[in-house]
């Protein structure tokens, strides 16, 4: 019996260097390894078809995304509605294979009548409509706010779509909860994100800096950099460094007052893992809790300290890999008190028995499983 599935991807997953992304390139990567064939369709809007996804798939089938104001006037979310193609539709039906809808944004099709008999599952990223709410509230523009507000209000009456999927596959234990209370008849899981991670590859000893690192493009991670640039960054005498994709003039603006405080924008993977490695501490915070923070895994696997907010850890279970403070404060006075520490073995060690359920090799066994049942 040949091992295959469907993914279907909301953006180009790769290269795999923000969120959701990381989480598909990662999850289609680790179910090759496995023996399955992969045939992956996934949208074109911001991104270009990448030769490197081909190592992987079977099948690569690209659609273009209808972007553009006209297609907000719909009762359907603008990021549900701009990825409608037929096309998808009838790619899905030339096989007979499991289909992995990644995010409500890929599941206009969900619960077609063609797709009836197939075996559907939902891949939750976040609970949309209250990721939205927040996107609202951290925006300081009236028109991307009101948008955000708007699509809100669409993506809470269109979630009752995933209805329609066999399984439901939540990346936190908090998101799971909600899901499973909301649409008892359904089978949800508990499935973190792939990440590419095997073992804890942190390095022991001490590092000079501190960083915060973030797709800066979101709203959400604009606002959070903000917030410790100016409340907590600016308080200490240490080296301080905000990384991460598309940092606006804001943010230059805010760290380029402080002699400690620097932006480093658009690193390559492998800058990024670099910067990630050195730094001593990571401060992390968040304004919502809803999803897996990616950024949080990958400062547990491949970093030294983490000092974070208790949203940042909601739904993981794992607070006792990191120091939990809320207070600018006590972010302040945690962060000197670290930068005296050293990260030893026996830190790695803890890291690695706690971690090894939200290891690659771990999460694709256990949606191989659902996959072959």
């Amino acid at each position: 019996m040949t091992k295959a599935v469907n993914i279907v991807s909301f953006n180009i997953p790769y290269p795999p260097n923000y969120g959701g992304v990381i989480d598909v390139f990662f999850k289609i990567k680790a179910l090759n390894e496995a023996g399955f064939e992969i045939y992956l369709h996934t949208f074109i809007y911001d991104r270009t078809p990448s030769e490197e996804l081909k190592r992987f798939c079977k099948k690569i089938y690209y659609y273009k995304r209808n972007t553009g104001i006209i297609y907000n006037f719909s009762l359907l979310p603008y990021i549900v509605y701009s990825r409608k193609n037929k096309e998808l539709l009838y790619n899905l039906n030339l096989n007979a294979h499991p289909i992995i809808f990644e995010g409500l944004h890929t599941c206009y099709y969900l619960g077609h009548k063609s797709l009836k008999d197939r075996r559907c599952i939902y891949r939750e990223s976040n609970i949309e409509h209250e990721y939205y709410k927040h996107l609202a509230n951290a925006e300081t523009s009236f028109w991307k706010s009101s948008f955000y507000r708007i699509e809100a209000l669409k993506l809470k009456y269109f979630e009752k779509k995933i209805n329609n999927a066999e399984l439901i596959l939540a990346v936190s234990k908090d998101d799971a909860e909600y899901l499973q209370n909301k649409y008892p008849s359904k089978k949800v899981h508990f499935l973190p994100s792939f990440k590419g991670s095997g073992s804890v590859l942190t390095q022991k000893g001490k590092g000079q800096f501190i960083l915060y690192h973030a797709n800066l493009r979101v709203a959400e991670n604009k606002k959070a950099g903000l917030y410790l640039i100016n409340n907590v960054f600016s308080k200490i005498k240490h080296p301080c460094v905000v990384a991460g994709l598309g940092p606006d003039q804001d943010l230059f603006s805010a760290a380029d007052k402080y002699s400690n405080i620097s932006i480093k924008a658009d690193l390559s993977n492998e800058e990024m893992d670099q910067l990630i490695s050195n730094a001593h501490i990571h401060v992390m915070c968040t304004f919502q809790p809803t999803g897996l923070k990616l950024k949080l895994m990958n400062a547990l696997f491949k970093g030294r300290f983490c000092i974070v907010n208790e949203e940042m850890l909601a739904g993981t279970g794992l607070e006792i890999l990191c120091e939990v403070v809320n207070k600018p404060g006590d972010f302040v006075d945690a962060i000197n008190r670290t930068m005296l520490k050293e990260f030893t073995q026996d830190i790695i060690d803890r890291r690695n028995k706690v971690l090894s359920s939200f290891t690659d090799a771990y999460l694709a066994e256990a949606l191989i499983k659902e996959l072959t049942y």
